[in-house]
């Protein structure tokens, strides 16, 4: 009897680890969205970590969230470390920054596991509005294999990134003038940030 316990625990756990071993060594997720605004404008929305904030779906998960910038007000060198106990600690910072078409990002996760990736934002202006996709890519390690076996990284970040890009396709598409006003939003469409400023 106790033999045919551990051969069915057994069996299909080396069926997850073998699938798991099978999986890619790294993973790329991507969304996009059409924005009818300028690039420039889309652009000051990422470029500055302040306005990121405004629009990050993560911040929106936890009101509680505790926040600190350092380096540049915008642009490379920019940095936002976090601390919350529902979307972890971690830090971004921007690595590279082209004026009105991209933004890049170093992401490093330290709770609930570590991990280092990395992130682009890609504006392309069409003749009315702008393309700006959203990408995010970094090696898998075994532990992140296992857990891909039952829901992919697509599916375990994606749904955030549309999220995302949804709100700041909101605050973009403002009329011009209602940036500042827009800072007063009701409580369930705006973070509230505990900021430390470094």
């Amino acid at each position: 009897m106790l033999k045919l316990i551990v051969a069915l625990i057994a069996v299909p756990l080396a069926g997850i680890l073998i699938a798991a071993a099978l999986k890619p060594d790294s993973f790329r997720v991507q969304r996009s969205t059409r924005i009818d605004a300028a690039p420039e404008t889309v652009f000051a929305l990422i470029n500055d970590l302040h306005q990121f904030n405004r629009w990050n779906p993560y911040e929106r998960k936890d009101p509680a969230i505790k926040g600190r910038y350092s380096g540049p007000a915008s642009g490379v060198g920019a940095t936002h470390a976090w601390e919350s106990a529902k979307v972890g600690t971690g830090s971004m910072e921007i690595s590279s920054s082209s004026p009105s078409s991209k933004v890049e990002m170093k992401l490093e996760f330290i709770k609930p596991f570590k991990a280092s990736n990395q992130v682009e934002f890609a504006m392309t202006p069409t003749a009315t509005a702008t393309e700006v996709s959203w990408t995010m890519s970094g090696a898998m390690p075994f532990i992140s294999k296992v857990m891909s076996v039952f829901v992919s990284m697509d599916k375990m970040i994606g749904k955030d990134f549309e999220d995302g890009l949804a709100n700041l396709k909101t605050i973009a598409e403002q009329p011009a003038g209602a940036t500042e006003s827009s800072r007063t939003e009701s409580p369930q469409n705006t973070p509230k940030h505990n900021e430390e400023q470094s």
